[in-house]
């Protein structure tokens, strides 16, 4: 086995600067969920000149696809991609790095077929998972139906071997009131958008009285016509997330009567409408997360405990809900850089240019591990080790980046102890001044 492992990640070498570009490209064409037209079809065109039978628009989705190898009877492991971008401000949760570190993995496994067991590999492509549910649909869609489990990983700003995820319900309130003129007959209207805010002020005192692991957030979609005009409509959505889907449920009601008794108070009228995008708590399995622990410390990694205070929700939660599933979180990002983040995003204000991925942290010397494939796919050409691996299946080889002897604590690698060498092209930047993530 370990020299089939050298042997995926001699695959994943080669195959380096084929995901950095395709990384790159979807990361400076961000499209919304449903909408990943570009990034699904250059995945799709990736597998498919890899060997991949691709088939495209699964379960009646059009920017999913599922594309297969077969080495005979046996399992069928999948591997998930999602790819969708954030409104405003792009791939801020790094969708880019989880294509391509998925689709990364399945071409390396694709060049080593002849020395697979046998069992088929399927690289899923899996669209908006920002709020639309693209999981849920291809579970619905029986796409998932023969899998025996799945995998995918998820970028962080460490690494960890699996995150709680909560349930979340998502609920937009529409308040009508009456029209009319604010200054000259505001004793004539029903101001919708008072309802709004009492909604909000009533779920604010609320968040006193729920359990620490509830997230209840929301916005304004729609606050109003002109400051003249008594708003005559209003609207705000509304999600509300816990660790089990019993409390999310109970704390739901909560937040509906929040809106229904702004609506009585301010003489609105008052139109709930759920959602049906509900994900559910991540399921752990512990079997999974061992063999991909055992791949990780053989690279040299240790993974670290997850911060319980950051709690977020994905549909791979409703996954693992009906097959064994893991979601690792891989370093690509300085420790303490948040999600959903224009620094995450990789912006000017993160100190390099917009369009590029998060600058990799420095690579740890000849024989004291390998890189992360998934962080691979994150790094811009100019910062790139010469070595990378396949961190879903553990093989790699060591970096090969030019050393040159130092003490600057600012290049410890991602984990371990400092070591007394650190990648010149690393050093260099940052004599010239370039400020980390």
């Amino acid at each position: 086995m370990s020299a089939l492992k050298d042997a995926i990640g001699r695959a994943v070498d080669g195959l380096a600067d084929e995901l950095e570009s395709l990384s790159h490209r979807i990361h400076a064409n961000p499209e919304l969920g449903y909408q990943e037209v570009k990034a699904s079809g250059w995945l799709s065109e990736f597998l498919a000149a890899k060997g991949f039978k691709v088939e495209k628009g699964v379960a009646g989705v059009e920017t999913a696809f599922r594309a297969t190898i077969e080495t005979g009877e046996g399992p069928t492991i999948a591997i998930l991609c999602e790819y969708d971008a954030l409104p405003g401000i792009g791939h801020a949760c790094g969708h880019n790095v989880i294509a391509t570190s998925g689709a990364g993995a399945g071409a390396a496994l694709a060049t080593v077929r002849g020395q697979l067991p046998k069992g088929r590999i399927q690289v899923v492509g899996t669209p908006a998972e920002e709020g639309g549910g693209g999981k849920m649909k291809l579970i619905e869609g029986g796409v998932f139906k023969d899998v025996d489990c799945a995998m995918m990983i998820h970028g962080l700003d460490r690494n960890v071997l699996h995150a709680d995820l909560l349930g979340i319900v998502r609920v937009n309130f529409d308040f009508t009131g009456q029209a009319a003129h604010a200054a000259a007959d505001p004793w004539q209207g029903v101001n919708a958008l008072d309802a709004v805010i009492q909604t909000f002020n009533a779920i604010s005192a609320l968040r006193q009285q729920v359990r620490p692991d509830v997230r209840i957030h929301g916005i304004i979609t729609n606050g109003g016509q002109a400051p003249n005009i008594i708003p005559e409509a209003a609207s705000a959505t509304f999600y509300v997330r816990a660790a089990t889907l019993e409390y999310m449920w109970e704390v739901y009601r909560k937040v509906v009567a929040c809106a229904e008794g702004a609506a009585r108070a301010t003489g609105a009228q008052l139109r709930t409408v759920q959602l049906p995008t509900i994900y559910e708590p991540m399921k752990r399995n512990e079997t999974l997360l061992g063999v991909f622990k055992a791949n990780l410390e053989r690279l040299g990694v240790t993974p670290e405990a997850p911060d319980p205070n950051r709690l977020g929700s994905s549909d791979i939660g409703n996954v693992s809900q009906v097959m064994p599933a893991i979601q690792p979180y891989i370093r690509i990002a300085e420790n303490g850089t948040p999600i959903h983040s224009r620094a995450r995003d990789g912006g000017e204000d993160a100190g390099h240019d917009h369009g590029r991925p998060p600058r990799r942290p420095s690579p740890r010397p000849p024989g004291e591990g390998r890189v992360h494939g998934a962080q691979v796919a994150a790094w811009p050409p100019s910062s790139r080790p010469r070595s990378r691996t396949c961190l879903l299946c553990g093989a790699g080889r060591s970096a090969t980046c030019t050393p040159s002897r130092g003490t600057d604590s600012s290049s410890s690698p991602p984990t371990g102890s400092r070591p007394s060498t650190s990648c010149s092209r690393t050093r260099s930047r940052r004599r010239a001044g370039s400020s980390p993530r």
